[in-house]
């Protein structure tokens, strides 16, 4: 602490100007970059400073606010009343000492407490009028929020019609994601190489602030109710009666609520919860502890950010020293190669915990993780195990600096790491860790769009032995294909004319169905309309590609990392040897009478698929996009067109309907 106030004020700034950094990476770009153990002492020293020093506290602290701001691409909605943090306890005296509070301003009144379990995920508001659900909104700063309402529709435990009408009802609860779900959503953005949620609760709060619904829909939350901030129609005295109500009506309310009689009841469940807390199916970090009394809680009132009726017990993170015994790679079925920290096992959060991952490289020499080291571990979310920090002081001297392998451990290719990016990759065309993926795009409607090779047939050729590589689906045989389980005749007949037809697609197709990393539809087009031949691209050397239209530093170097590697050029040679060698008849020259401008293609055609009309555009120096927006220079419509359509008419861009369109490209 500091000793003057000089030296307090300079801390606390700092200390305000940290939080506030912290605030804006957890509430608006739902990306955390402290623990929240690290969060809460930081808050907690801030909040220590301006009781000691009262001159210090300002309008702009964040101990004087409540949430976040509203994110881009949401409209600001205000609560009916404000949605309030909650003070934290984090020991027993101090939940004693809240306990003393609430009685010094009650005086000679019985108080009783109840108690549930604190959701570790984001506080939300549902209004209800007439017994239907209108709006839903986050907490935003407490006074007003982001509604996502059509989010909140998406969570099957959020009623849309309440079990009886009440003419208005405004409730607060917690989305949440479970610890499968949480788990599930990790490893698939870890394959893909993508940024991992912290916790369940940022996974959550990301999950709810996505611009598209269906996201929210796939990632399934979940939602329990806790309190009503408004209500017309509904009387009840006590917070329990209030909890049983929430349930009569509809609403999903956690069961493992408590009523206590007094805080010397209260504080050995609240000891008890420390390791039940562990076989949950969702994350609890801690209990909330309210005063039942409504009138009491109306008495006692709020500060500017808490009210005084109700406190947060949290619990103290868990945490063990080990030894890291090795670092292992696991490649993932994107390519992606995840190094994970072997461990001592060692007892963690009711478990017993002997591998931690470690993410990328960069965490790894962030954090200067050696073999060897003795390490602090933790679950975040009591979930995953992470190494928290390394103890430099237990260091003898023998522990190993640690580096990514330059070739892949599953096939030995080359592993890149793309200029900006955090994972490294195999490159691998015929990676058996990727294969089953890598097989799967090469045959998807968009690439060599093999009908009838979907993920359960891939499995059973890779189960089989059948498919090493995508030049091997060339040289099936119809008796093998036949012998495969609920396969039969039939399919088999049938699989083996779709991938025969497919030997007479474009150049453009082939190459994107290779799975290049950062080569898309778009770019494959301009690499055939180029090279004129598989063999010539294989050929070309980076400084070359780098400088062709919309062919990027990072896309040229990944390609020109993908055929230096000898396996692919193999594979390569067998797709030839099979008969998948496409060739424009000359190299196409894009015609520049669409350069510069921008479709969207809506409805039905009768003379064109959608793909089809697609590649018209691109081949005359068009782009094609999914959406509407002010920078569409067209929208080509065709039969039972969607809301594009609407959407179009409103910005007033030029529609254009089939004939229209094909006057315009010449066809």
């Amino acid at each position: 602490m500091p000793h003057n106030q000089e030296q307090a004020r300079e801390r606390a700034e700092q200390l305000r100007k940290e939080i506030e950094r912290h605030n804006y990476h957890y509430y608006v770009l739902d990306n955390p970059v402290v623990s929240d153990a690290q969060y809460d002492k930081m808050m907690r020293e801030l909040e220590e400073l301006e009781q000691n020093y009262p001159a210090l506290v300002t309008p702009y602290s964040p101990t004087r606010r409540v949430g976040g701001k509203t994110r881009e691409g949401f409209t600001s909605v205000r609560h009916f009343t404000p949605m309030l943090s909650l003070s934290n306890a984090f020991d027993e005296k101090e939940l004693r000492d809240f306990d003393r509070r609430v009685r010094q301003a009650l005086p000679g009144e019985e108080v009783s407490y109840v108690v549930e379990p604190k959701i570790d995920g984001l506080a939300v508001s549902l209004y209800y009028e007439n017994g239907l659900l209108v709006r839903g909104a986050t907490r935003g700063d407490g006074e007003a929020g982001e509604d996502i309402t059509k989010n909140l529709r998406t969570i099957r435990s959020v009623p849309l019609r309440l079990n009886r009408p009440v003419p208005g009802l405004e409730v607060r609860g917690e989305a949440y994601m479970s610890k499968e779900a949480f788990s599930r959503l990790n490893g698939a953005r870890e394959e893909a190489g993508e940024p991992l949620f912290a916790n369940p609760r940022n996974a959550a709060a990301g999950t709810l602030r996505q611009l598209d619904p269906k996201v929210t829909a796939s990632r399934q939350l979940g939602l329990f109710v806790y309190g009503i901030g408004y209500s017309a129609g509904i009387e009840v005295v006590g917070h329990a009666e209030v909890l049983q109500l929430l349930k009569e009506l509809g609403f999903k309310v956690n069961p493992r609520f408590r009523l206590f009689d007094d805080m010397a009841e209260l504080i050995p469940y609240c000891r008890e919860w420390q390791l039940r807390r562990f076989a949950l199916s969702y994350a609890v970090d801690g209990l909330v502890i309210k005063v039942n009394s409504l009138s009491q809680q109306r008495r006692l009132g709020a500060t500017i950010k808490s009210p005084r009726w109700a406190i947060a017990f949290k619990f103290p993170p868990e945490q063990a020293v080990t030894g890291v015994k090795d670092i292992s790679v696991r490649v993932g079925r994107t390519g992606v190669l995840t190094p994970t920290a072997e461990l001592e096992p060692v007892r963690l959060a009711g478990t017993t915990v002997s591998r931690a991952t470690l993410h990328n490289e960069d965490l790894i020499r962030e954090k200067d993780i050696r073999i060897g080291d003795k390490v602090l571990v933790q679950k975040a979310g009591d979930i995953i195990p992470e190494v928290i920090s390394v103890l430099p002081e237990e260091r003898t001297g023998t522990e190993a600096v640690w580096s990514m392998p330059s070739e892949c451990p599953s096939c030995g290719s080359l592993v890149v790491r793309a200029e900006g990016e955090a994972a490294a990759r195999c490159t691998g065309l015929a990676c058996p860790a990727k294969l089953h993926e890598s097989l799967i795009h090469f045959a998807s409607r968009n690439a060599m769009d093999i009908t009838g090779l979907g993920p359960a047939v891939t499995a059973q050729l890779l189960a089989a032995g059948l498919v090493r590589d995508p030049a091997d689906l060339y040289h099936l045989r119809y008796e093998d294909l036949a012998a495969l389980e609920r396969l039969g005749a039939k399919s088999a007949r049938k699989l083996l004319g779709a991938i025969e037809e497919s030997k007479k697609n474009s150049l453009a197709r082939l190459i994107f169905a290779l799975g290049i990393r950062h080569v898309g539809e778009r770019s494959a087009g301009i690499l055939a309309g180029h090279y004129g031949s598989l063999e010539a691209l294989v050929n070309a050397g980076e400084d070359e590609l780098v400088n062709l239209p919309e062919i990027g530093p990072k896309i040229a170097s990944s390609i020109a990392a993908f055929f230096a590697d000898q396996r692919n050029r193999r594979v390569i040679e067998k797709l030839a040897g099979a008969g998948v060698d496409p060739r424009e008849k000359e190299a196409r020259k894009e015609s520049d009478l669409l350069t510069g401008k921008t479709f969207v293609i809506t409805g039905t055609l009768a003379g064109f698929s959608r793909r089809e009309a697609k590649e018209l555009v691109e081949r005359l120096g068009g782009k094609v996009s999914s959406g509407v927006s002010r920078a569409t220079d067209y929208v080509v419509v065709g039969q039972n067109p969607g809301s594009k359509y609407d959407k179009a008419v409103s910005l007033g861009i030029n529609i254009l309907d089939e004939k229209e369109f094909k006057e315009l490209t010449g066809v």
